[in-house]
């Protein structure tokens, strides 16, 4: 009895700390902020090549997040994670519930300059897909952006 006591306990003292390191792989609001104000930084202060490369390394692509790049357009210059994406219009992109997200992200840059864009992805690292939201801002005649996963 006692044996499948403790059997009970560390299946559940398992699956709680997959669950928090799960948790802790998802980045913050506040972290993707942080990375695409960052990213914009480096992008105003190197030039776009300079930039360009920077977004491909482990330092612009913390826990879950990860920078992309496009024109007013809907054109991505750069998306991490999907290369094939770049250099196709995107701005007819559709989620799985039929939001042209990417339009809404050219849009919203184009008029605020920054913003969130709430929208359904297939997460990377899970594979699934997921409710996301990307914060985006304009600089110059592109937009940087960096989103995250939302359960």
């Amino acid at each position: 009895m006692i044996s499948n006591i403790f059997r009970v306990l560390s299946v559940l003292c398992v699956l709680a700390f997959a669950g928090t390191a799960q948790a802790e792989d998802r980045a913050t609001a506040d972290e993707a902020v942080a990375l695409v104000k960052k990213a914009v930084a480096v992008w105003k202060s190197d030039g776009k090549d300079k930039a360009l490369a920077a977004y491909l390394t482990p330092e612009f692509q913390p826990k879950d997040l990860f920078i992309f790049v496009e024109d007013m357009k809907g054109v991505m210059i750069q998306h991490a994670k999907k290369p094939p994406f770049a250099g196709k219009d995107l701005s007819q992109l559709k989620d799985s519930d039929g939001k042209l997200y990417v339009a809404e992200q050219i849009k919203l840059a184009g008029e605020k300059g920054q913003g969130w864009v709430e929208y359904k992805a297939s997460n990377p690292q899970t594979k699934k897909l997921e409710r996301k939201s990307s914060y985006v801002e304009r600089v110059d005649d592109i937009v940087i952006g960096a989103g995250i996963y939302k359960q």
